[in-house]
């Protein structure tokens, strides 16, 4: 079919009846004679038949939506009570020297990440030979000075990955700079690893991790010399 009729079109047409829903009122005995191809099979059925056919289909997709959205709800609550449970651990651990390991392990712990490394430089005399307070080069201290997000990517063999229990392992890397307060200067960074490479990418969203970082860097801030 071409669409058009004595220089009438299809289009003309539906535009009417948009616009003339009282046509129906006028010939009702239309809904009940025009006969349609059920996208269900090769029957045929009314036009009323067919309109509950697609109001059911758009029912099927509300629900669809609305079970999707429950979901993520629920994943939402888990992470919330696991960022919790992670928090509430830092907060209770009375020996700043532990907090290091305490937030590295509880994170792999809460959010089954495989590896996980931290330093921290420039913290007090006090903690002066315990693993977090290890050297590190000029160029991890600046990397993580330019950070203003955090890294999330291939490990293309960096300082940090050096940091894990298992660096060959690292496929991809989220690196999150630590700061006190809004100040421009990072004074460490936490590295999170995975033998996924898909599991940090550069197209993710980094709020999450941006909120990690900020929690952390409020804790290990412990371990900076009182000014």
């Amino acid at each position: 079919m071409s669409g058009r009729i004595d220089g009438i079109t299809e289009q003309d047409i539906a535009e009417y009846l948009a616009n003339n829903p009282a046509f129906f009122e006028r010939h009702a005995e239309l809904l009940g004679s025009v006969q349609l191809t059920s996208p269900y099979g090769q029957r045929t059925v009314s036009l009323q038949e067919r309109q509950m056919e697609m109001l059911r289909d758009k029912i099927k997709g509300l629900e669809g939506k609305i079970i999707e959205m429950i979901r993520h709800g629920q994943e939402n609550v888990a992470i919330a009570d696991k960022l919790h449970r992670w928090t509430r651990t830092l907060m209770l651990t009375a020996n700043a020297g532990d907090l290091p390991d305490v937030l590295v392990g509880e994170l792999k712990h809460q959010f089954l990440i495989p590896q996980a490394g931290i330093r921290i430089w420039g913290a007090a005399d006090a903690f002066a030979g315990l693993p977090f307070t290890r050297e590190v080069s000029a160029d991890i201290r600046s990397l993580a000075g330019s950070l203003t997000l955090p890294y999330c990517g291939v490990n293309s063999g960096f300082e940090a990955a050096q940091w894990l229990d298992d660096p060959a392992t690292a496929m991809s890397l989220a690196m999150i700079p630590l700061r006190h307060g809004a100040t421009i200067d990072a004074f460490g960074m936490l590295v999170l690893a995975s033998p996924d490479p898909t599991r940090y990418t550069a197209d993710m969203g980094t709020e999450f991790l941006q909120r990690i970082g900020e929690l952390a860097s409020a804790c290990l801030s412990r371990l900076l010399p009182v000014r």
